[in-house]
């Protein structure tokens, strides 16, 4: 077995993004409640004054709505580890909580473009 920093096997390490990885699919996969809809729609006064609730593209900036749960997540934790490059996205992911994350993802999930 190969050793990695810390003691850890590989074996473990791969248990651990395993169970990393199970976690973060139930907490995007979990039913949605109200309460997580309707403090989803309340953080998204913020965004949706440059993503459009419409879900049309303006001035280069792309559509949120409709995005899969897990992958709007994703995005946003990406911003609040500066691991992207916008600086406006990074400040505004940056004070939410992943229960405000998890929130907003699953009110843009819920939400449909409008049809041109």
């Amino acid at each position: 077995m190969t050793k990695f920093a810390g003691g850890a096997t590989q074996i473990k390490r791969k248990a651990v993004v395993a169970s990393a990885a199970a976690l973060l699919y139930a907490a995007v996969s979990a039913p949605v409640h109200a309460a997580d809809l309707a403090l989803g729609e309340y953080l998204s006064q913020t965004c949706v004054t440059c993503h459009l609730k419409s879900g049309e593209v303006q001035g280069g900036v792309p559509p949120i709505v409709g995005w899969p749960a897990d992958q709007f997540v994703a995005v946003m934790d990406s911003y609040k580890k500066k691991e992207r490059e916008n600086e406006v996205m990074r400040s505004i992911a940056s004070p939410l909580s992943g229960e405000d994350i998890a929130a907003l993802a699953a009110y843009f999930a819920t939400l449909k473009p409008a049809k041109p």
